[in-house]
C-alpha cells in the first residue's frame, strides 16, 4: 500500500508543466526510471471537459513522441497564422470557382439527358478499314451488338 501511496505522490510531484495550449489545455512532463532505464511519461489536463479533439496537432505530435520537444508559444502562432492564410486562400479559391461557374452558365450548352444513345459502332469500325457492309454486319454479330 506504501508503494502505491509514493507512486501516486510521485505521480504528482515530479511532473513538469511544458507548456499550455490555446484552449488552456496544460501539458506536463515527468521522468521516471523503470526496469533501470529512464523513460519520459507525457499528459494532457484539459481545461473543461476530457476533449481529445481540442488538442492541436502539435501537441499530439508532443504527447505520442513524435516530437522530442514541446512546441515553443512562437511556433504554436506561427502555425496558427499559416492555417488561417490557409483558410483565406480556400475562401478565395472557392469564390473565384463560383464566379467561372456562374459565367460559363450562361454560355455553357445544355445537353438532354433524356435518351442517351451509344457510340456510332459502325463508323468507330469503318475507321479501322473494313471493306464491306457484309462484313460489318459480320463483325457487329460476332460482338453480340445488334444495329438497326
Amino acid at each position: 500500500m506504501s508503494k502505491l501511496f509514493q507512486r501516486v505522490a510521485g505521480f504528482f510531484t515530479n511532473r513538469t508543466m511544458v507548456g499550455m495550449d490555446k484552449a488552456g489545455n496544460r501539458y506536463f512532463a515527468k521522468k521516471d526510471e523503470v526496469d533501470g532505464i529512464m523513460k519520459e511519461k507525457r499528459w494532457v489536463v484539459f481545461k473543461r471537459e476530457e476533449d481529445p479533439t481540442s488538442i492541436p496537432v502539435e501537441w499530439i505530435c508532443w504527447l505520442n513522441g513524435q516530437r522530442k520537444r514541446a512546441p515553443t508559444p512562437e511556433e504554436l502562432m506561427d502555425l496558427e497564422a499559416r492555417r488561417e492564410r490557409v483558410r483565406q486562400n480556400v475562401a478565395l479559391l472557392k469564390k473565384e470557382e463560383e464566379e467561372r461557374k456562374a459565367r460559363e452558365g450562361s454560355t455553357r450548352k445544355v445537353i438532354n439527358t433524356d435518351k442517351v444513345e451509344g457510340p456510332d459502332l459502325k463508323s468507330f469500325i469503318r475507321q479501322f478499314g473494313v471493306p464491306s457492309e457484309g462484313n460489318l454486319s459480320f463483325i457487329l454479330s460476332r460482338l453480340h451488338i445488334h444495329v438497326a
